[in-house]
């Protein structure tokens, strides 16, 4: 038998493990069962080089409950260790450099970048436990030979003594703390596992599951099929995930199957998928699925799992991934990410940022490859993947590069153009008087249909931007693109455009016959908020149309989904009230009384407000009762 002090003289060491050591004390479990992992993956490299010439046998780590003991059992078939190995790894190097560990953490509240000091990962089962043992025999030992066990109760004086023990392996045993006693709860320890050992590489059992299995009945000639139940036990994980096969040798049901498997309450198919598979500059496999979004408000974000060789690190990815990834679901596994639940600590991590560059590229390459291959199926997706495209060009600058080959905008027609095929297709006929090529768009073909028309009346197209980020899409266009602007199809930009194109136009009214419109209307309207512009769009656009400032709108509109109250957002709405001098109802009314002019002023402003909704309450109320006496 042998007593002695782990090699750290504070007597505080495991109180700040205890508290400091992970930010979840369920962390645990994923760190004892990822070094039986380790223990049995070992073993399996001594065999395959011919330096063990044992049976290999069942490698299952089994874990126990046992509620009148109040232990927490995990055991494996792995490499073992002897007693000095023991005395090693787990006194010694597991505790080099604690001293620095504990001066630097003991008075701090959060575990940045506790995760990661070597070996303090089977310390963590003193975060849930009164008391540890650990039992284990080397595979190199003989089978008459005497195991060891060791045992802390969580201070720094340890006990280790022989005791016997025929077969191979580690035993840990915890006998839980009366404040973390959840933790003999069956239920809890199985969603753990299922959480963080789902898809580790070697089979991790817990209890057993009653099953159906067919039996033949000997009696009929036929041997027709039955049923029994049957008790086996309950293997937790998938040991051979999707993500480490090969791309080639899948097919694509099996991609849709794993996908259920990682979101069982997601029943949508997704949309696609890329398989990540590299192992130079760094190792990396994982598969990235694109899903359906169901209304363009659904941002559903830690969807993506983060693995370190099939071990669950955290769903957690914003600030690891780039932040339009974080829509996507899926998998991404890579030794080098560390296993670590310190967010902060992963974000500042070097490897992880190089990977984190990776991805982005070959989802851009991918993205690009659809394109490139099939055009007319990458158009039918993209009113899907819009969203995931147009966030990463907001957020991401390499993105916004690689994504302009590829990138698609609509218009209102339902046609589909590149952003250089787009712009080549209007630059000629949509270049306004100050050299400025304008792209018209529009959010709602309902409440905008007529300035659509009277837009394509002038042969102008007409994009359809209807999307959540389309706002700052338009926004970070402009920036990146010289002599470009956004104008919405109903705002004051479309009349200079058309005051470009009717230069040479004669008008139809003399100066004083304008004058006289302007002021009819300027006698019924509330001029703190319209303003009267006579214009030529047309003989037959509207008589009265309303359209705003551009830059004021989208001031407007960016106050409002930023969700605060600015200057904008308080101010109320200015519109500019088009006359239309070319159509008919207008130039006729140069003839009528003043009665007439105003009365028939009054009804055409009110109807322009109409369709923008902005006629409410008296003013609707008295807007109809004089539309329906006309009808008498």
């Amino acid at each position: 038998m042998k007593n002695g002090s782990i090699g750290v003289k504070t007597e505080n060491i495991f109180p700040v493990i205890k508290k400091f050591l992970y930010s979840e004390n369920e962390i645990f479990l994923r760190e004892i069962i990822s070094n039986a992992v380790d223990a049995t993956l070992k073993l399996k490299t001594l065999a395959t080089a011919g330096e063990f010439n044992g049976e290999i046998g069942d490698t299952t780590i089994k874990i126990k409950i046992d509620k009148d003991k109040k232990t927490l059992t995990i055991s494996d078939r792995g490499i073992g260790m002897t007693s000095e190995e023991v005395d090693k790894y787990i006194n010694q190097i597991a505790f080099s450099g604690a001293e620095d560990f504990i001066n630097k953490f003991k008075d701090k509240g959060d575990s940045a970048n506790i995760i990661g000091h070597f070996g303090l990962g089977f310390y963590s089962s003193f975060m849930v436990s009164d008391k540890v043992s650990l039992i284990s025999k080397s595979c190199r030992q003989n089978a008459d030979e005497q195991g060891v066990i060791w045992e802390c109760d969580g201070n720094p004086e340890y006990t280790m003594t022989e005791i016997p023990k025929g077969d191979r392996g580690t035993d840990v045993i915890l006998y839980i703390s009366d404040d973390c006693a959840d933790f003999l709860d069956e239920g809890k320890i199985r969603g753990l596992l299922e959480k963080y050992c789902k898809f580790m590489p070697v089979p991790v059992q817990f209890g057993t599951k009653k099953v159906e299995e067919p039996v033949e009945d000997e009696k009929t000639a036929d041997k027709d099929k039955k049923t029994k139940t049957v008790e086996k036990p309950w293997i937790i994980n998938e040991t051979a995930p999707l993500w480490k096969k090969t791309p080639s040798s899948i097919e694509e049901k099996e991609y849709d199957d794993f996908y259920h498997v990682l979101y069982p309450m997601n029943f949508d198919t997704p949309l696609f998928h890329i398989h990540l598979n590299v192992e130079y500059p760094f190792n990396l496999t994982g598969i990235l699925y694109f899903p359906k979004i169901k209304n363009k408000y659904e941002f559903q974000r830690n969807k993506i799992q983060l693995y370190c060789n099939e071990v669950f690190v955290t769903d957690s990815v914003e600030g690891i991934l780039p932040e339009f990834l974080t829509l996507l679901h899926g998998v991404v596994d890579s030794p080098d990410i560390p296993l670590n639940v310190s967010r902060s600590f992963l974000q500042n991590d070097q490897d992880v940022k190089k990977i984190s560059g990776y991805i982005t590229k070959k989802v851009a390459e991918k993205l690009e490859e659809m394109f490139k291959n099939d055009r007319a199926d990458f158009e039918k997706k993209w009113d899907d993947i819009k969203v995931f495209i147009e966030y990463g060009m907001i957020t991401d600058e390499k993105f916004w590069e690689r994504a302009e080959k590829f990138a698609l905008l609509k218009d209102t027609d339902g046609k589909y153009y590149t952003i250089e095929e787009y712009r080549k297709s209007i630059e000629e006929k949509q270049t306004d008087k100050n050299k400025r090529v304008i792209y018209l768009y529009a959010t709602d073909t309902d409440t905008q249909y007529p300035n659509i028309e009277n837009a394509k009346s002038h042969g102008y197209n007409v994009l359809m931007m209807d999307g959540i980020l389309d706002t700052h899409f338009i926004s970070n266009f402009e920036q990146k693109n010289e002599n470009t602007g956004f104008a919405r199809v109903d705002s004051d930009s479309i009349s200079k455009l058309i005051e470009k194109d009717d230069d040479k136009k004669e008008s139809k009214l003399d100066d004083k016959q304008k004058e006289l419109i302007k002021k009819t209307f300027e006698d019924v309207i509330d001029k703190s908020r319209f303003t009267v512009v006579i214009s030529q769009t047309g003989e037959d656009a509207t008589p009265v149309e309303l359209t705003q400032s551009e830059w004021m709108r989208r001031m407007k509109d960016m106050s409002v989904m930023g969700g605060g109250m600015s200057m904008w957002g308080d101010m109320p709405e200015n519109y500019n009230i088009l006359v239309n001098e070319d159509n008919s109802i207008i130039s006729e009314l140069i003839d009528k009384d003043e009665e007439t002019r105003k009365k028939t002023a009054t009804q055409l402003y009110d109807l322009a407000r109409l369709s923008k909704g902005l006629l409410k309450g008296k003013e609707l109320d008295d807007f109809i009762r004089r539309s329906l006496e006309k009808l008498v």
